[in-house]
């Protein structure tokens, strides 16, 4: 290959970059990463013009298709930063794009571009053809032909970009048709009739590419078939060019009409082969070497439908050769699937059924060599053993000669690499050939598309439908739920559900309960499945072996993780590396089938994640590889990580530090650029993680980090707040409360206590609420925290409130206001203050309540962007006072724009109030149905919250107002609703409320209230 193309020396790394098919950078042996379209346009101009200035003004014209945005030229900055930077982190010695008035230029000196490989090659060729050197030539071809993997910068956008890529598909065109003229010249006719196909099927209406099929086929002794792609390609130049093939075209027809000897091939071993075989008498050779049927095999309707999409292609109009593709971790049956098709499919392949083991991934023999699998397919076909050439490429021409002239149905079967592959597939015709393989293989093409499958597990049904056909129907249909835990204790994968019908069957005394108490237990699972001649954990074996060592270690560290899903900056902690080099690893492992993509989240980031299985395994294998102190250090990594990025989200949402105490803990430190990516919605990368954070907490706090446990339960309350995850919130705060006792940590215990009291009151346990929060404030008295026992103070202040103390919680809050102040604790304060403004309503004191309700909702204006939430609470309290003073209108104001901010985002708690507030202030002003609408969707929104508080304050308005508009058997619905509530929850007041309304009500025909259960009290107040 040429090396560098500017002759100077080499500094850094040396890049490959391939504009001769997708956009792809090569570094050493790994991908380089260009991430979005805006990046891989710039690039891909400046690739276009290496070593040219290419002016900001045309980056900006391609990038935004000639309407930029005003900031266009800024972004365009960005975009050259970010890919510098990725340059530089894959060894760049120094940056190739250099910046020179009026833009950008790419300095590719020493680094390797295809598309300037492709002209120095198709030049030397050229120049080989002139000295008359055909091997030479015909060797240069190859070789820049085979330099393309698909249309050049196939999926980048950009009108320059798309032109460009024009002019080369253009020159990829004119060396083919130069190096098919010599092939043929050289005698290569057979060989070259499988890719003419496709070649003008691309290319209809390209002359002298049809020139070389008709000769071709003529002189493999089709002359029949060259007389009709005469006819076809007629037809089509009358129809869309309307105009007759060219002279050279109509030349060629009367020549082949004549037989003229001057078309004669030159003769050669390989065409002496094809004729001996072509006229061999007697009936022809059928193969039928498929394995047999997979017994019990179940389900898998959707696959099989589009594995029969291969036999829907007409033989005559197969121009391309038709490839499936089965891919899938080990034991999820493939070949299974792929051999119950076949027999399935036999009878129309009527030319014979060839199968070949690749053993890509046998542990006690290596890979089938190509040239041997050649040589059976060959006798199997009928070619005499001593006919069969030695050269691995002949035996290629000549198998791919006989395909054309059949129908034959090839299974390759435990394929591990492209390589082992590509000589066995049909060259085009009517012949089909199915691969199953562990990885992706990336660079084989199906066709039809639709015959590429991942084969995933079972469905539940299907996967207990398949234990009940090996272990008995009766005995699975005795046992249902069993049946049900087992196929999942099994990941519903068919080795693994094989193996434990299997044992089933074998012991006909054992309950089916008992196998699923085998399996329950992770540490022998493994062990459980993997007896006899077929072993789960002997399958994940064979190919772990062949992942990188870099990617197994990752594989191990991900298998000790107590996630449900992760994205990349997780692996990176695990192996302390940059996030681009983990996306790499991440992406071998889902190409060997050891992860799964289950897509992207809410910040656009991949989401991957294991079978449960395969997660075992790799835990064991980590265990038993790795010291214990590495994968222990590898997963503080993980939680620092995860600490720091929450810190960020939670300063960012809350408007700064504001209502939280850390512990000592240092985060592990973050990329700001990555920083930047996650958070820039935090609200969205903490829903994104919820499980993540979540599981990280209860692991950390069972391996004894407790700091580490209650911190991350600190930073992540804003989204169990804001999004009414209360359980959640409960389970992480007990988690780490334990880890706190167990490590005598009195800092972690008062502020675990502080959240398990804040979610109590959100729960509107009460009692609970009150006992968890004394005992943190006693915790805090011991120790010099005077911001989190405000913090505590805050939240009993609340608690004496709801309970009919005002007198308590006003005392709380004057108590912990000047702490707040003092600290700067914008948020902490606007919640003091609206709480005030509360207090003052619930005295009848409105204009009182009006000014605390101002101050709150000023001091959270001042405060950043993030503290969205603290505003719309006060704006809430605000509505609420403004309400009750007889300004029903400003009120109507203040609940829209607590609503507007409740639904950006996505604060189901905070969007119930406004609802809530709404109704009344529409009441109050005679919207009467408009309030009835607010209330019905605040009511359904609180009860899946599952807030009975609220849900039964919303139905006690909501049933006053249907008493007003005379609908009373629907008002005394609501009415009773809203007392159950409030009885449920011990809201002794709003319940007395509830049986006042009620009570205005004659007797109902059908219920007597007992009024014992429904005395009376006062107007609810609001429970934000």
């Amino acid at each position: 290959m040429p090396q560098g193309w500017g002759g100077g020396g080499l500094v850094g790394e040396r890049f490959a970059f391939k504009i001769l098919g997708p956009l792809m950078v090569v570094s050493g042996d790994r991908e380089v990463v260009i991430g979005g379209a805006r990046q891989r346009t710039t690039l891909a101009l400046l690739l276009l013009n290496s070593g040219r200035i290419v002016p900001v003004d045309t980056l900006v014209d391609e990038v935004w298709n000639g309407s930029p945005p005003a900031t266009a030229r800024t972004q365009i900055a960005i975009v050259i930063a970010a890919l510098r930077k990725t340059f530089k982190a894959q060894g760049a010695g120094s940056d190739m794009i250099v910046t020179t008035h009026p833009g950008y230029l790419l300095d590719a000196e020493g680094h390797d571009v295809d598309a300037a490989e492709f002209a120095v090659l198709v030049a030397r060729a050229e120049q080989a053809v002139r000295e008359r050197r055909p091997r030479d030539a015909e060797a240069c071809y190859r070789r820049a032909l085979d330099l393309w993997r698909g249309s050049a910068l196939a999926g980048v956008s950009g009108m320059l970009v798309e032109e460009e890529a024009a002019r080369l598909g253009e020159r990829r065109l004119n060396a083919y048709d130069d190096a098919t003229a010599l092939r043929l010249a050289l005698g290569r006719h057979y060989e070259l009739l499988p890719e003419l196909g496709g070649v003008v099927q691309d290319n209809p209406l390209r002359e002298r590419t049809r020139y070389h099929q008709m000769l071709a086929q003529y002189r493999a002794g089709r002359r029949a078939e060259a007389m009709e792609s005469y006819r076809r390609a007629r037809e089509q130049f009358i129809e869309e060019l309307g105009l007759e093939p060219g002279p050279d075209l109509q030349e060629l027809h009367d020549l082949i009409l004549r037989d003229d000897p001057s078309l004669a091939p030159a003769g050669g071993p390989l065409s002496a082969a094809v004729g001996e075989i072509a006229v061999a008498g007697g009936e022809a050779v059928v193969p039928f070497e498929l394995p047999p049927d997979i017994p019990g095999f179940t389900g898998r309707e959707g696959e099989l439908a589009a594995l029969d999409m291969l036999m829907a292609r007409s033989p005559a109009a197969s121009q391309t050769p038709t490839v499936g593709l089965v891919t899938g971790v080990a034991g999820v049956g493939k070949s299974g699937l792929v051999l119950r098709w076949a027999h399935r499919a036999a009878d129309d392949y009527p030319d014979g059924r060839l199968f070949a083991d690749l053993r890509g991934y046998d542990e006690r023999h290596e890979p089938a060599s190509v040239a041997d699998v050649l040589g059976r397919f060959l006798r199997s076909l009928g070619v005499p053993g001593q006919q069969i050439p030695e050269a691995l490429e002949e035996r290629v021409a000549l198998y791919r000669s006989l395909l054309a002239e059949r129908r034959v149905l090839i299974v390759l079967d435990n394929a591990r690499t492209h390589a082992q592959i590509a000589p066995l597939l049909p060259g085009s015709g009517a012949s089909c050939a199915v691969v199953t393989s562990r990885d992706q293989l990336e660079q084989l093409v199906t066709w039809p598309p639709q015959a590429r499958i991942h084969l995933g597990v079972l469905p539940p049904g299907e996967a207990v439908d398949l234990v009940a056909r090996i272990a008995g129907e009766e005995r699975i249909a005795a046992a249902r739920p069993d049946a049900a835990r087992l196929v999942e204790l099994c990941d519903r994968l068919p080795l693994a559900l094989r193996i434990a019908a299997a044992r089933l069957a074998s012991k006909p005394h054992w309950p089916l309960r008992h196998m699923v108490t085998r399996l329950s237990d992770e540490r022998r699972r493994l062990d459980e499945l993997s007896q006899g001649a077929s072993r789960v954990r002997a399958g994940f074996e064979l190919s772990y072996r062949y992942l990188s060592p870099d990617a197994a270690r990752l594989y191990r560290r991900l298998g000790l993780t107590a996630v449900p899903d992760f994205t990349s900056w997780v692996a990176a902690a695990l192996l302390d590396v940059d996030v681009i080099d983990a996306e790499l690893l991440l992406e071998d492992l889902v190409d060997t089938q050891f992860l799964e993509a289950v897509g992207t989240d809410a910040t656009g980031r991949l989401r991957y994640r294991f079978q449960n299985l395969l997660r075992l395994y790799a835990g064991e294998r980590a265990r038993e590889e790795e010291p214990r102190q590495d994968w222990q250090d590898a997963l503080r990594r993980v939680f620092r990580t995860a600490l720091a990025i929450a810190r960020e989200a939670h300063r960012r949402e809350s408007g700064g530090e504001f209502g939280i105490v850390h512990s000592t803990t240092r985060p592990h430190p973050v990329d700001t650029d990555l920083l930047e990516e996650l958070l820039t919605d935090p609200l969205a990368w903490f829903e994104a993680e919820r499980l993540c954070l979540v599981g990280m907490i209860e692991q950390a706090a069972a391996m004894g980090m407790a700091d580490l446990a209650w911190d991350l339960t600190g930073c992540t309350s804003v989204l169990f707040e804001t999004r009414s995850y209360v359980e959640n919130w409960h389970d992480c705060a007990l988690h780490a409360l334990h880890a706190a006792r167990a490590t005598d940590d009195r800092l972690g215990q008062a502020v675990m206590l502080h959240h398990l009291g804040a979610a109590a009151l959100m729960r509107r346990h009460m009692d609970e609420a009150k006992t968890r929060s004394q005992e943190a404030l006693e915790l805090y008295g011991v120790m010099d925290e005077p911001l989190g026992r405000a913090l505590v103070l805050r939240n009993l202040a609340v608690v004496h409130r709801l309970q009919g103390d005002p007198d308590a919680a006003a005392d709380r809050l004057r108590a912990a206001l000047p702490v707040f102040r003092e600290a700067g604790d914008l948020s902490s304060q606007s919640s003091v203050l609206q709480n005030m403004a509360q207090l003052e309503l619930d005295r009848g004191n409105h204009e009182a309540s009006l000014g605390h309700a101002r101050e709150a909702v000023r001091v959270a204006e001042s405060m950043r962007s993030g503290s969205s939430r603290s505003l719309a609470q006060c704006l809430y309290r605000l509505g609420s006072a403004q309400l009750l003073s007889g300004r029903a209108r400003e009120a109507e104001e203040s609940y829209l724009r607590v609503e507007e901010l409740s639904r950006a985002k996505a604060d189901t708690h905070g969007l119930a109030h406004a609802l809530y507030g709404l109704g009344q202030a529409r009441a109050a002003l005679g919207a009467l149905e408009s309030a009835e609408s607010a209330y019905v969707q605040g009511r359904e929104l609180a009860r899946r919250l599952g807030n009975p508080v609220v849900e039964g304050s919303i139905r006690l308005k909501l049933g006053v107002l249907l008493r007003d508009l005379g609908r009373h058997e629907e008002a005394r619905t609501e009415l009773t609703g809203a007392s159950e509530l409030f009885t449920l929850r011990g809201a002794t007041h709003w319940q007395e409320e509830a049986t006042r309304e009620l009570d205005g009500f004659p007797p109902s025909p059908t219920r007597q209230e007992n009024p014992s259960q429904n005395p009376s009290g006062n107007l609810p107040p609001d429970t934000c």
